[in-house]
């Protein structure tokens, strides 16, 4: 079975499979896939939709041949769109409760369950169902099918989480795979265009993650379960983990935007909440923080934004590891 020959619109030369411009014109080969990502990319600029269009442009750098002054134009666009997005496309946003009482009880409501519909869309994909069912049989074993199952579920959001930052970021992405006993990950189609959105997108896990437990504390407020007890402060301490600036933890991709004035500040501070609560977590990711303080780059400007979201999590996180281990299961 032979492949359909491609040859080139200008010069009729014959172009290879994965070349993205003709060999001997210089011809752009999608470039009528390019000319329709600018329309919408100017389209979605000029609705203010800047995550749409961040989106067309990183798939028109995909066509681009490397090298190329198109593609350097095009790969400043995404950053500079990537920074619009960040920033919530230069306004000022209001405050969320603002927001939420201008949306009424059916906005809310309406709003929580597009939330809700957007988790469960990683359950649609075989890949992430079946590890999911794998690492249930593994926790089951240790700890019964209803810790097990809110654990998992724990993680599942977290990693939810990552994979709302991508999509915020036009950065495409599958959903998450379990790896029994290790967690899970979503694995990155592109790569982050700067430091400030790698360091959202990897603090994005932790801040649902967060949220998760939130949750099953809440749960455990209402109901005294001390199920939900225990799958708070495991889900926090997982969290927390997450945290170490090193490897591929999202600790190590969260301080990418910030400076060694910063890291320090977050060094002293997790030292500081390990006096207050003992956890031995804490004492890692300060030793681990203070290291890549003393031997980090300097970035070009501060990220006061990313260390207050990582300074936040410290805090919140290491509080609620404070919560009395359930005596039962």
């Amino acid at each position: 079975m032979t492949s359909e020959v491609i040859r080139c619109t200008e010069c009729r030369t014959e172009i290879a499979p994965g070349l993205l411009s003709c060999p001997s014109c210089a011809r752009l080969v999608h470039s009528a896939e390019l000319t329709d990502l600018a329309r919408q990319a100017e389209d979605a600029q000029r609705n203010g939709n800047w995550t749409r269009a961040l989106t067309a442009w990183r798939q028109a750098v995909q066509y681009l041949p490397p090298g190329t002054r198109q593609r350097d134009a095009a790969e400043a666009k995404v950053r500079e769109l990537s920074g619009r997005v960040d920033t919530g496309g230069g306004k000022k946003s209001e405050p969320w409760w603002k927001r939420a009482s201008a949306l009424g009880p059916v906005g809310i409501v309406a709003a929580l369950l597009g939330k809700a519909k957007f988790l469960l869309l990683g359950f649609t994909k075989m890949g992430t169902l079946l590890s999911f069912m794998a690492g249930l049989s593994v926790y089951w074993a240790l700890w019964g099918w209803k810790f097990a199952l809110c654990f998992l579920l724990s993680i599942y959001v977290h990693e939810m989480g990552h994979v709302a930052a991508l999509q915020r970021f036009g950065i495409p992405a599958t959903a998450p795979t379990f790896i029994p006993g290790f967690g899970a990950f979503v694995r990155l189609k592109q790569h982050p265009a700067t430091d400030r959105e790698d360091a959202r997108v990897g603090l994005a896990g932790p801040v649902w993650g967060l949220g998760a437990a939130l949750f099953a504390l809440a749960l455990y407020a209402a109901t005294g379960n001390p199920l939900w007890a225990g799958v708070a402060r495991a889900g926090a301490w997982l969290n927390l983990f997450n945290l170490i600036p090193i490897w591929q933890l999202d600790g190590s991709r969260g301080i990418r935007s910030l400076n060694r004035l910063q890291i320090w500040m977050l060094a002293l501070l997790t030292a500081a909440m390990w006096m207050v609560t003992e956890d031995g977590m804490l004492v890692l990711v300060a030793l681990v923080m203070a290291f890549r303080a003393s031997t980090k780059r300097e970035s070009p400007e501060p990220d006061w934004s990313g260390f207050i979201e990582f300074a936040g999590l410290i805090v919140t996180l290491s509080l609620l590891c404070l919560i009395p281990l359930p005596t039962k299961p």
